[in-house]
């Protein structure tokens, strides 16, 4: 039979391939996938003196592959410092110090979670495993020496929150949170919250009163949300607070705790300009000695002005002893509620008196409109609550029943009026008054502050 000259071609080729196959198999076979892993140097004492403190893992992959490397001591313990980690083909550099995944000792109990910790001194026997495709498997090993190790953990045997639960929107009631963290050693500290869907939140630690030439072993953190910087402070929820504890050799170790935020917010409010006529309406109405209050004793509240002509941004002319009654309109235009408290819409306060008169001290936190004139002997010193009972939200103190906290609502808007009898005829006579929007203890700002200035002339009807 004679054959085709295409067959007998066609066989010539297969029959080529395959011999030069057999030949790269006989004359380079299939590389190691682990191909070459060492030391340098074998020895290494971690302790962070700048001397032999870590040594030099150099190997090669092939092929991708997970690897696993771990250490044995004499006793037959193994610690781990990568497991099961996924590597492409390439060669490979690793830094190693004698640090591995963390561990306790039998018997041992650490105030903290270990997360990395150096293996004690001793003599080891190290074995890279890399694991490819399809069950693949080989292992490389050597023997490491550890003398003269830091084998003290940067424990946190002190960790304390308080409040656990608070409100970071400057009102005065547990606006901030006080976090104590007591280390057994010198260490780098960290000091974060962490949530899921968010990036960490790291905390700053309080520096006052430390000398930074000197370690220190107890460190002090005071939380507000970052509102008292006028930054929003993180949303309401639950949060991981995470203290992390790493000394110079890569030691770490962590301890964590819960906090709650809840009405969470930057505080804004303002005295509402007017469209039209006075932001703030001032006129003179005759005192009564029923409006005379006392800290024992109030007097009865005036009525909201009706006159017309208070809208008018006139000077006024005014019997000395009569009142000087305002009237002004305050909206809150945050997202959350203002603590307010003090005297009522409608109190009178006599030229002499103060708030604290009525006993009624500066709150942090709390706003209160304020009328100043320019021979006040201090600044603001007559002021009243932002609105009336039926205007604003009552809330107990959880920790005293007794004590109730006054808010104004998120987008509320109220109306404050009151008076100043102006008993006295000072040097400055016509003088200014006006108002503003006090945050007791957190500030004045421009926007409400000499908000809606009168000229006052005060007259002595008996000189008339």
């Amino acid at each position: 039979m004679k054959l085709s000259w295409k067959w007998v071609v066609g066989a010539a080729l297969v029959a080529l391939i395959v011999v030069v196959a057999i030949g790269l198999v006989v004359v380079k076979p299939p590389q190691q996938l682990l191909l070459n892993a060492a030391f340098a140097p074998a020895t290494i004492s971690p302790n962070a003196d700048g001397i032999d403190d870590i040594t030099l893992l150099e190997y090669a992959l092939s092929r991708a592959a997970d690897i696993t490397l771990s250490f044995e001591n004499e006793d037959g313990r193994v610690f781990y410092y990568r497991q099961n980690e996924p590597r492409t083909a390439g060669d490979y550099s690793v830094l190693f110090s004698g640090v591995v995944d963390g561990y306790v000792n039998e018997g041992e109990t650490i105030q903290g979670e270990v997360l990395r910790r150096l293996m004690p001194d001793g003599t080891y026997t190290w074995r890279l495993v890399a694991n490819g495709e399809g069950g693949e498997t080989q292992e490389l090993s050597g023997e490491l020496v550890l003398e003269d190790g830091e084998a003290m953990l940067p424990e946190i045997p002190e960790f304390t929150v308080y409040p656990d639960v608070f409100t970071p929107n400057q009102d005065g009631i547990s606006d901030r949170t006080a976090i104590n963290v007591g280390l057994n050693k010198d260490a780098d500290l960290q000091v974060y919250l962490v949530r899921d869907g968010i990036e960490p939140i790291y905390i700053p630690e309080r520096l006052e009163g430390l000398n930074p030439d000197l370690p220190t072993l107890r460190h002090l953190y005071d939380y507000d949300g970052g509102v008292d910087l006028g930054a929003d402070p993180p949303a309401d929820g639950e949060y991981t607070l995470i203290a992390l504890a790493q000394d110079t050799v890569g030691q770490r170790v962590e301890r964590t705790a819960t906090i709650t935020i809840e009405n969470g917010g930057k505080p804004l409010a303002q005295i509402v300009p007017q469209p039209s006529g006075a932001t703030v309406v001032f006129e003179a109405q005759p005192y009564d000695d029923a409006y005379y209050s006392t800290a024992e004793q109030r007097g009865e509240l005036i009525q909201r002005p009706q006159d017309p002509q208070g809208l008018s941004t006139n000077s006024i002319t005014m019997p000395v002893g009569d009142m000087l009654v305002f009237q002004l309109t305050v909206e809150n235009y945050s997202a959350i509620p203002i603590r307010t408290h003090g005297s009522p819409p409608g109190t009178v306060f006599d030229w002499t008196q103060r708030a604290a008169t009525f006993g009624e001290s500066d709150e942090s936190g709390a706003w209160r409109v304020g009328i100043d004139c320019d021979t006040a002997a201090s600044d603001y010193p007559w002021r009243w609550r932002l609105g009336t009972d039926d205007d604003l939200a009552q809330v107990t103190d959880p920790l005293d029943e007794n004590i109730t906290y006054y808010y104004l609502p998120p987008g509320a808007r109220v109306v404050v009026w009151g008076a100043v009898r102006m008993s006295e005829i000072e040097a400055r006579n016509p003088q200014n008054c006006w108002a503003g929007l006090i945050h007791e203890d957190v500030g004045l700002t421009d926007l409400n502050a000499h908000v809606g200035p009168r000229s006052i002339l005060l007259v002595d009807p008996a000189e008339g």
